[in-house]
């Protein structure tokens, strides 16, 4: 059991749980669970929730989704590719399951954007826009742009107990660098999203999630509970506090356990869990669905640590061993029960990472790539969209002969995000307010359209 350190009221932090940037129990949980919905256009949602399956580190597009097999040597790789369920689409051959699947799969293999340093591209991708005033290595600020889940909760805050968005099983953090993009920005840390750090393949990982901290019982949780009312006795004499109903929430939350069933993977039958792979990659999409199921709007299953994807040395070796079967095994498993279960029809999942690499093998951009590894690559990548009524067995976009630049249809993270926002009902035009009360627009970008009407990219 890890102790950071005791605060000054008695709480407890520890690293387990992250109810936002913005506190723990008592402190920031009702904010979590309060908010004020904006005016917005209304649309016909496609999505009830939206499982984002984000590969941390920027994976190679040539070596997963976007295999280049006529290309000079120093470009293709050492894969070699695999007919797919998709007439005339190949994927590299250590996604066997997915290529089996790839008629429920549309793979928009045009992305791009300009930022080739992590922190700016994780904070373009996960919420649609540039980070403001960007430079190498800013980390996150109440300035950015807020993630997906926390733009859902600003619109439409929820007043049921469970939690509008839900990161997990990595905080993305590594020493002093917090990587933007995952929580509310400018919105404000009422609306952040849940971050759980645990691996949810370890034997303990319901009780070192969801457990209160120590030396906070649920005796001393009411206890804490008691004294706020009575110091609020004298303005709710006055009129209703306008914090206490959010406030009851989030103590119901935690006090009645509503999502903890969500969490308590034991309850999960062992052949399912085996499904989808006895490692962090496996249960952490397991989770995910679970989460979804529970009523969870948006996951982000954050695939490895930090920079699992940043493969610039053993590029094949690691994507062979470590990498790429078990997101191929995770991803196969949740397409097979989300559609037994008919949850694929009204849950769009998704699986990106920040930018991709290289199109030459040991090619060096500035990053001391080495000589069999694919250094970062933002001007072109891949994305796989499947769920809420996408046209599977399709290809959107395309990159050129060497997968270095956009051959056709260029699609940006703004792009990326209103597909996103309008899948849920929400019209990428909507306004919010920052800290200054000035009106942003939810994402400058156009929704993908192709991955619905099948439209020429």
């Amino acid at each position: 059991m890890r102790i950071d350190h005791v605060h000054e009221h008695g709480l407890v932090r520890r690293e387990f749980l992250q109810v936002g940037f913005s506190g723990l129990i008592g402190l920031g949980l009702p904010g979590l669970l309060a908010g004020r919905a904006q005016a917005t256009a209304v649309q016909r949602a496609r999505a009830k929730s939206v499982i984002l399956v984000f590969l941390t580190g920027g994976p190679s597009h040539i070596d997963t989704f976007d295999p280049k097999p006529d290309a000079p040597e120093g470009i293709r790789g050492e894969f070699a590719t695999m007919a797919t369920k998709a007439p005339g689409v190949t994927f590299c051959e250590h996604l066997p399951g997915m290529a089996a699947r790839a008629d429920k799969l549309a793979v928009v293999r045009s992305l791009s954007h300009a930022h080739t340093n992590h922190l700016n591209a994780t904070h373009q991708v996960l919420t649609g826009h540039p980070q403001p005033n960007a430079t190498f290595d800013k980390i996150a600020s109440r300035d950015d742009y807020p993630c997906y889940a926390s733009a859902l909760n600003y619109f439409r805050p929820r007043s049921d107990g469970i939690p509008t968005g839900v990161m997990l099983p990595t905080f993305l953090m590594e020493g002093p660098l917090v990587w933007p993009g995952q929580h509310a920005g400018f919105l404000g840390p009422k609306h952040d999203p849940w971050q759980i750090k645990g691996d949810p393949n370890n034997a303990n990982f319901r009780e070192e999630s969801l457990r209160l901290p120590e030396g906070f019982s649920v005796e001393r949780l009411g206890g804490r509970r008691n004294l706020l009312e009575e110091l609020n006795e004298t303005r709710e004499s006055l009129g209703r506090d306008p914090m206490s109903e959010q406030r009851d929430r989030a103590y119901s939350l935690l006090l009645s356990g509503k999502v903890a069933k969500a969490f308590d993977l034991a309850r999960e039958d062992p052949k399912t869990r085996d499904r989808y792979g006895r490692h962090p990659f496996g249960q952490s999409i397991l989770l995910a669905k679970r989460l979804v199921e529970a009523g969870v709007p948006i996951v982000q299953a954050n695939m490895g640590r930090v920079q699992n994807w940043d493969t610039h040395g053993s590029n094949f070796k690691r994507l062979k061993n470590d990498l790429l079967p078990p997101l191929d095994r995770g991803v196969s498993a949740l397409l097979d029960d989300l559609q037994a279960s008919g949850l694929l029809d009204e849950t769009l999942v998704i699986v990106a990472g920040e930018f991709g690499r290289t199109p030459r093998v040991g090619q060096n951009t500035g990053n001391a790539n080495q000589a069999d590894g694919r250094d970062h690559w933002s001007k072109v990548f891949s994305a796989v969209f499947a769920g809420a009524g996408v046209q599977g067995g399709q290809v959107i976009g395309a990159s050129d002969k060497i997968g270095a630049y956009p051959a056709n249809r260029l699609y940006t993270p703004g792009d990326f995000a209103a597909t996103i926002y309008q899948a849920l009902g929400i019209d990428p035009e909507s306004e919010m307010r920052d800290r200054l009360n000035r009106p942003l627009v939810v994402t400058k970008g156009s929704p993908i359209t192709p991955l619905w009407d099948g439209s020429v990219a």
